[in-house]
């Protein structure tokens, strides 16, 4: 079965590279590219993509978002995570998104090719420099409380910013607390949002308030 692949990032000279490299194999077709993550929705809603592989700092919409939209409107699409670092807080973000891996640049070889073919398998795959979230830190699923037993499981981190919410924190202090950018607080209450299938902050605020007494 052919892959069809779309790549976007917004430094053409990657792009090139990444293509030059995932047109070597004959099972993978390069379906579409987009410099930002807008582009890719775009692309998404008129061609059929088996595989983003996701530069995660993008003009506008960051990857993170961008993977949370692709998703929702193509949730069948695996998302591969690509970044010039591996900051952890970023490899954690693109998980809880629905990533299935992530990748630095610099990992973009062997293992992304063997990273994209096994994109539908249950645990995620990471380039060599990339280390997976720590124990304390994983995505390991948590299980959402009664009333919402159709919604996902929320991730590790989704739990800790909930728990902050609870308590009244602002996203400054929780971004402050996890040592991460306060970009990525936002990220995760639209995630729980989505996941909760909630309206709203305020919905999701009242849905903390109510579960605070659960670790």
């Amino acid at each position: 079965m052919t892959l069809r692949v779309a790549l976007v990032d917004d430094h053409q000279a990657f792009r090139e590279r990444l293509r030059a490299l995932l047109q070597r194999d004959p099972a993978i077709t390069i379906v579409g590219e987009a410099s930002s993550g807008q582009a890719l929705l775009d692309l998404a809603l008129s061609v059929e993509i088996d595989v983003v592989c996701m530069d995660i700092r993008l003009p506008g919409m960051n990857g993170i978002e961008a993977t949370r939209r692709l998703l929702a409107l193509r949730p069948s699409t695996r998302v591969i995570g690509l970044s010039a670092y591996a900051e952890p807080h970023y490899v954690e973000a693109m998980l809880e998104a629905g990533a299935v891996g992530q990748f630095t640049k610099g990992d973009a070889g062997a293992s992304l090719l063997a990273a994209i073919h096994d994109a539908t398998a249950a645990q995620p795959k990471f380039g060599a420099n990339v280390a997976m979230p720590a124990a304390e830190e994983s995505t390991a699923p948590i299980t959402p409380e009664r009333g919402h037993a159709d919604a996902p499981p929320l991730g590790r981190r989704e739990a800790q910013v909930l728990a902050m919410i609870a308590k009244g924190l602002a996203a400054t202090e929780i971004a402050r607390s996890l040592s991460v950018d306060p970009s990525m607080i936002d990220v995760y209450r639209r995630n729980m949002i989505r996941k909760l299938n909630l309206a709203d902050e305020h919905a999701l605020l009242e849905y903390a308030r109510a579960h605070s007494h659960k670790p």
